[in-house]
């Protein structure tokens, strides 16, 4: 997942829609109907009260879109997101979701083979059997692309080769 669009693609359409209509229902009820009953805002100008009504309930956007993200993410790491989606979304000042941050779980792998989730430390998929990682001739571990040798037993690794056997 590219990093510039990765984090708007984890973030449900439903999310963006329910952050999107708080933003704007309450920014119009603040703007035509809150503020025109108070009679302190009568004397800020109408940009600033512009500007108020359409900044405060931002907060609401970003909030909605936060929580959207932990569904997503959750869901996508093969946690239980709908637990972390209500500990995000009722736990106050975003505590909740700052939580979900630091013990979230790695990223599944996807098994090319079925298509399965697997563990990011499986070599291979627990399904279907397929190789998920280049794994070490000599100790069977999983070993980068990029290794020449392992970094395990110290056996030198094939090229080119997505498993040793």
């Amino acid at each position: 997942m590219s990093q510039r669009n990765g984090v708007w693609k984890v973030i449900p359409a439903t999310a963006k829609t329910i952050g999107f209509l708080l933003w704007l229902g309450i920014g119009l009820l603040m703007r035509f109907v809150l503020l025109p009953r108070d009679p302190e805002m009568n004397q800020w100008s109408e940009w600033l009260k512009d500007l108020l009504c359409f900044v405060a309930p931002m907060f609401l956007l970003f909030y909605a879109l936060l929580v959207g993200y932990v569904y997503g993410d959750a869901k996508r790491r093969g946690m239980r997101h709908v637990l972390w989606t209500f500990i995000a979304a009722l736990v106050p000042y975003a505590i909740g979701a700052i939580i979900y941050f630091v013990i979230r779980d790695p990223v599944l792998d996807i098994c090319p083979g079925c298509q399965t989730q697997a563990r990011p430390g499986f070599a291979y998929c627990p399904k279907c059997g397929t190789a998920l990682k280049r794994s070490c001739g000599g100790c069977g571990r999983p070993v980068e692309a990029d290794w020449m040798n392992c970094a395990h037993c110290g056996r030198k690794l094939g090229a080119g080769a997505p498993q040793d056997a």
